[in-house]
């Protein structure tokens, strides 16, 4: 019996992409006849790959495992066809990540990435907006909030301490009780969720009606603020971790409360852990976080 290819191919493509019309797109030809292929495939091989819930399209348990079986081979023959031709055609990835944690953590860290995944073209956005997966171009997010967005896979990118920080000129690091704090400029981080009144609670201190402060909308800004020697941030290691490193910031006080929250998460539809790119980029991504997690741990006092 003659092997349906092209039913083949275009099952793959139904499967990455998750929607029968985004395959019709990539493959240049009408839903209906993407719709048609997929319906001779099934036939061909006996079983049902595909499933419809409403609008959506889902793979069956079969065509999950044909998937999995059929993957590799295809983007080997890519690759190949590819090379035969001469053809060094990148694969765009697109990562979009807020401006604090692109700028403070990230950035720092994709060097490695990109020097040893050459054939990876990165593209990364810097914006607070989340991600509607159904209508943008975005493979992968690293999004601010409290978690648990349905229908998305989410994971952890790690559980953050928050610590007072200024510059060492301003105050030596432990060189403060906790309740000097209220005599002196504090700065504001106002979309973060760890706020002031919140560390002093956990410190045992009534926060202050009234306090000296200055207030950002951005991370990235309120610790740059801190470093030039602005006042006094609140603000996570994490993001933090190299002006920590560096001593352009310090604790100045001293026994600080263990306060942690996990802030940052990897998002993305389940159906984009599909492709390799998003893998090869979720598997590097969960090694920095592993090992950024394994040198935290200890007093930065």
């Amino acid at each position: 019996m003659q092997i349906p290819f092209r039913a083949i191919i275009v099952f793959h493509a139904v499967a990455r992409a998750g929607s029968i019309s985004r395959a019709a797109d990539e493959l240049r030809v009408t839903p209906s006849a993407v719709s048609q292929q997929i319906q001779a495939l099934e036939l061909h091989l006996g079983t049902a790959l595909t499933s419809r819930v409403g609008r959506n399209i889902t793979l069956t348990e079969a065509g999950e495992r044909y998937f999995e079986m059929i993957s590799r081979e295809i983007e080997h023959v890519t690759d190949v066809t590819r090379h035969v031709r001469g053809i060094r055609s990148a694969t765009t990835l697109t990562v979009r990540a807020a401006p604090s944690v692109s700028s403070k953590w990230l950035l720092p860290r994709l060097a490695s990435f990109v020097d040893a995944n050459p054939d990876i073209e990165l593209r990364l956005d810097g914006t607070n907006e989340p991600t509607d997966f159904r209508k943008e171009n975005v493979d992968l997010e690293i999004r601010h909030g409290e978690g648990g967005w349905p229908g998305l896979f989410v994971e952890s990118l790690g559980k953050e301490r928050f610590f007072p920080l200024c510059a060492p000129s301003f105050f030596a690091a432990g060189s403060l009780a906790a309740r000097d704090l209220l005599e002196h400029r504090l700065i504001h981080s106002v979309k973060s969720q760890m706020q002031w009144p919140r560390w002093f609670t956990e410190a045992g201190i009534e926060p202050a009606e009234r306090w000296k402060r200055v207030l950002f909308d951005r991370s990235h800004m309120a610790i740059d603020a801190a470093v030039d020697g602005l006042g006094i941030g609140l603000e996570s290691e994490l993001l933090a971790w190299r002006e920590l490193r560096d001593g352009r910031l310090v604790c100045p006080v001293k026994n600080p409360p263990e306060v942690a929250l996990t802030t940052q998460w990897i998002v993305c539809p389940h159906g984009h852990l599909r492709h390799r790119k998003t893998r090869t980029f979720l598997d590097w991504l969960r090694g920095e976080r592993d090992a950024w997690s394994a040198q935290q741990g200890t007093s930065i006092v």
